[in-house]
């Protein structure tokens, strides 16, 4: 994709003044937000499935958690989990600003693999991943627990800066981020897309399994 078809796509919904300052919540603290192509990528899919529970790893400062508030059902509760409770203190200040009725964010602190067993399984439309990289084969096994059938997982950052298309880039966390790629596309309980908004989005249904109906 050239650089400025790349642009025009990323700028298709133009973030408003809440996105624009939870941005800059975030350059503050050094956190790195998705960008506004994968956000409204995240809109069109919790509203696609009209998603009432969605689990997010890595709330930042509120910037992925509003897009997904903003598509998802108006009784819908995203559960969001960071290590760092400063980070969630801003992200309520977010969800503020945007409106968001508290009952709708449920903050939890603490270490995304302590926290996702303590969910219940099968009971989440989509699960967004944006936590630690070299935690993510992880955080898909744990995913493919929580979601209902038919739910989805989305990765944030699946072509790493460029780095995963490359076979030569050998650190741990692109290592990490291509094997998930290919243990994904090679399931067959998972319908797959790598969609080239931002930094990549990798995104997998779970099937409906024949007990499931």
């Amino acid at each position: 994709m050239k650089p400025a078809s790349w642009s025009y796509a990323e700028a298709h919904v133009v973030e408003d003044d809440v996105l624009a300052a939870a941005r800059a919540r975030a350059e503050e603290v050094g956190v790195v937000p998705i960008g506004s192509g994968g956000g409204a990528a995240l809109r069109f899919l919790a509203s696609v499935l009209e998603a009432r529970a969605v689990v997010e790893i890595g709330t930042g400062t509120g910037v992925s958690g509003i897009w997904l508030l903003r598509g998802m059902r108006p009784d819908g509760v995203l559960t969001t989990v960071d290590i760092e409770a400063e980070h969630q203190r801003l992200a309520k200040q977010s969800f503020t600003d945007a409106g968001i009725p508290p009952q709708r964010a449920r903050t939890i602190s603490g270490a995304a693999l302590d926290v996702l067993p303590r969910l219940t399984d099968g009971h989440y439309d989509l699960v967004f991943c944006d936590g630690d990289k070299s935690e993510y084969a992880a955080y898909l096994k744990e995913a493919v627990r929580l979601l209902r059938p038919g739910g989805v997982v989305v990765f944030d950052n699946a072509l790493w800066h460029d780095r995963v298309a490359d076979p030569a880039q050998r650190d741990e966390e692109t290592v990490t981020i291509r094997e998930l790629g290919k243990e994904v596309a090679d399931d067959d309980s998972l319908i797959s897309v790598l969609l080239p908004v931002g930094d990549g989005l990798l995104a997998a249904k779970k099937e409906w399994s024949p007990e499931a109906g």
